[in-house]
């Protein structure tokens, strides 16, 4: 017996230290980081910037996959089902909290099919229209949307995106239910707002403040408390009519479950410090958004944070009565 037991020893001796020099020798072939959304939005220019620059600090490429459909969960479902080796990652908004309450069957469990590695940025959203929407000021686009609620159209990147939570709070606040048209993604839904084939959607500022300092679309207003240093002239929407509306979408890394400590705790560290990349900073200040502190850019953080949104959503997604299979 005891032979057999200094066996055993031995053997968990060795695989433990198998399992160190892994996750030492950890990177050492091409990452995945796989974005449930069409390119060209808010969320694939937020995962190219830090895989940009994770890669430069782990000494690997990161390669972008965009994987969109049903409000993210299709690519989420993916990231589930992969081997947790630490070579496919998971870009996610908010969505991965409101996903539990919006969809009945979800194949995965939004917390525990996944490692959180950390939160990235909190980006605002604005909400804006087609250049030639007939309304100077949010007043009278309020006016405009109650008067003509059989036509007027809000695009949205389909059930689920930070756009339909944003447009669901907003039709909710004013009293107004409209025509909701869904796009696979935010890059399709702006592409058609910019071509004027609908009228206003609410978007993040990652895919917006280009677009409105160019003058191709009209902004309306901003969801923070706050007015943003990149847009000071533009009212926040609580300035302009809607006491307390306030929307920020929040963005988190993870991998999946049973991903080694060693291997996430290594990307941890490489998202910390893209977070600090002079390039990453003034690219997202660019953008309207800027990363969060070190302190929440770590596993315990988002786990944390991603368990209360999960907690704030689910009651205004069950009043709502919007929900999909």
């Amino acid at each position: 017996m005891r032979t057999t037991f200094l066996r055993t020893v031995a053997c968990l001796a060795m695989f433990g230290s198998a399992i160190t020099a892994h996750a030492q020798a950890y990177p050492t072939k091409t990452i995945t980081m796989i974005v449930p959304f069409a390119a060209g939005g808010p969320t694939d220019t937020v995962a190219r910037l830090v895989a940009q620059s994770m890669g430069n600090k782990l000494k690997q490429q990161i390669i972008i996959e965009n994987v969109g459909g049903a409000g993210g969960t299709i690519g989420a479902a993916r990231v589930a089902k992969s081997a947790p080796d630490g070579y496919t990652l998971f870009l996610h908004h908010i969505g991965q909290s409101t996903a539990p309450g919006l969809y009945r069957k979800l194949t995965y469990n939004a917390i525990d099919s996944f490692e959180p590695i950390g939160l990235i940025t909190d980006v605002p959203m604005t909400l804006v229209a087609r250049k030639d929407f007939p309304a100077k000021d949010f007043k009278e686009m309020l006016a405009y949307i109650k008067a003509n609620k059989a036509k007027v159209t809000y695009a949205n990147a389909g059930l689920g995106s930070a756009s339909h939570l944003c447009g669901m709070l907003f039709m909710t606040a004013i009293g107004t239910d409209l025509t909701t048209v869904p796009y696979k993604g935010t890059g399709p839904a702006m592409n058609d707002l910019l071509g004027g084939q609908v009228d206003f959607m609410c978007d993040q500022t990652t895919n917006t403040t280009s677009q409105i300092k160019s003058g191709k679309i009209k902004v309306y207003g901003v969801t923070t408390k706050a007015r943003l240093a990149s847009m000071p002239d533009v009212p926040t929407l609580n300035e302009a009519g809607l006491p307390g509306f306030e929307v920020a979408v929040w963005h988190g890394l993870y991998a999946p479950k049973g991903t080694p400590k060693p291997i996430v705790d290594t990307l941890a560290g490489a998202l910390q410090t893209a977070l600090k990349d002079p390039v990453v900073k003034q690219r997202f200040a660019d953008l309207g958004t800027e990363p969060v502190a070190d302190s929440r850019a770590r596993p315990e953080a988002l786990r944390a944070h991603l368990k209360s949104e999960i907690d704030r959503w689910g009651p205004i997604i069950t009043k709502a009565g919007v929900y999909a299979d």
